[in-house]
């Protein structure tokens, strides 16, 4: 048997960059950079360099500093050669000053930190505050008087506030349920921006939660929207998705393609049939365009809204939208994949994962369950795509 040695830099650069990228980016960088300028190139490259964690955590949570020898390291070579190409910093309290003094950041867009002091944390941060939170387990939403209370009296040189929070709590019943009038009343004091808010109870998974952001909104994502949606024009969102226990009718998905013109990346979450779905059938729908979109997942819905973006009455889709999407509820809506007006949808996308139960093989060797093969009709009935 002949033996052959393949060397790391022999591999041509995309397999070298689908190797590193199972490492964290930190660990690219320190294990490469310097080695030669083929490996620069790669190390440098936009993938491993926009988002850096410089710090270590543990399984159970808990975050620490680099070792001096890897810290001075990216401080004084690995972080002035890329300080153009940061876009997020993941920063722990004791290493975190001697990374921001190592070089400039010109086009950082965010900073995540962990083991801060509050008081630590206002003497670095005190002219512009741009806070995104996601709360979880508090028995209050996070509010206006929350924000004076814990933030705004603590900064007085806070000149400029951004934010975007949202709180998960457990209500077992809607008793206790703040109004989005109660929550919207806790920022009559901020006069100086516009304050939008949204709370959403539902009973089925005994969750709430409250939505509360200053507007122009300028995160790139949206989640969870539910009809009770305030509207509005969200130039920079492009990933949205949507979750009710109540069902979407045609209109609320009218409103989501006018309030987001450039969105990329849609997921709904609903499995309540629409209710004017039927009286609907007979008149004239607008029909939707969603002209930016390129992803669709539809895996966690029922057939109404697979319906709703197949049907050309009333979606139509750009061409090379990825779905995914369930198997027997295409099969419903399309009619065995024989209905004329899902087909020119259907022949937009480029990518197609039909979501189907795995088969388990009766009296065969091999015991791991497969995916039934799909019939050549059915690939046919989606001309330009990739089916899995």
């Amino acid at each position: 048997m002949e033996y052959s040695c393949v060397q790391l830099t022999d591999l041509p650069d995309e397999i070298l960059i689908t190797i590193f990228k199972k490492l964290a980016n930190i660990e690219v960088l320190y294990s490469i950079v310097g080695v030669n300028k083929r490996l620069n190139k790669i190390a440098y490259d936009f993938v491993f360099t926009n988002n850096l964690a410089l710090l270590m955590s543990t399984l159970d949570g808990f975050v620490y500093s680099l070792h001096d020898p890897i810290l001075d390291r990216f401080c004084l070579h690995i972080l002035p050669e890329i300080h153009q190409k940061i876009k997020w910093l993941e920063l722990e309290s004791q290493s975190m000053e001697h990374i921001l003094l190592a070089t400039n950041y010109p086009n950082l867009c965010g900073i995540s930190l962990y083991n801060i002091e509050p008081e630590k944390a206002i003497d670095l941060f005190t002219e512009v505050l741009d806070l995104c939170l996601i709360v979880e387990g508090r028995k209050i939403f996070v509010d206006g008087n929350d924000l004076k209370m814990n933030i705004i009296n603590h900064m007085p040189r806070l000149n400029k506030f951004i934010f975007n929070i949202r709180s998960w709590n457990c209500f077992y019943n809607e008793i206790n349920f703040p109004s989005n009038e109660n929550i919207q009343n806790t920022f009559k004091d901020f006069k100086d921006k516009q304050i939008i808010c949204c709370t959403d109870y539902c009973p089925k998974e005994k969750k709430s939660q409250c939505h509360i952001y200053s507007y122009p909104y300028k995160v790139k994502h949206y989640d969870d929207i539910t009809n009770s949606f305030p509207g509005g024009t969200f130039k920079y969102v492009r990933k949205v998705s949507l979750f009710d226990e109540h069902p979407f009718e045609h209109e609320f998905f009218l409103q989501i393609a006018q309030s987001f013109p450039l969105m990329k990346d849609l997921s709904i979450t609903n499995q309540k049939r629409q209710i004017n779905n039927q009286f609907k059938k007979s008149m004239n729908l607008s029909i939707i365009k969603y002209p930016h979109l390129k992803y669709l997942c539809l895996v966690d819905t029922c057939i109404d809204y697979h319906e709703q973006f197949l049907l050309d009455i009333k979606t139509c889709l750009p061409l090379d939208v990825s779905a995914r999407m369930d198997y027997k509820l295409v099969k419903k809506v399309t009619r065995n994949f024989r209905r004329n007006t899902t087909r020119s949808n259907c022949a937009k996308l480029n990518y197609v994962y039909l979501h189907r139960k795995l088969e388990r093989p009766g009296h065969s060797d091999n015991f791991f369950p497969r995916r039934p093969q799909l019939p050549e009709y059915v690939k046919d009935y989606f001309p330009h795509a990739e089916i899995n």
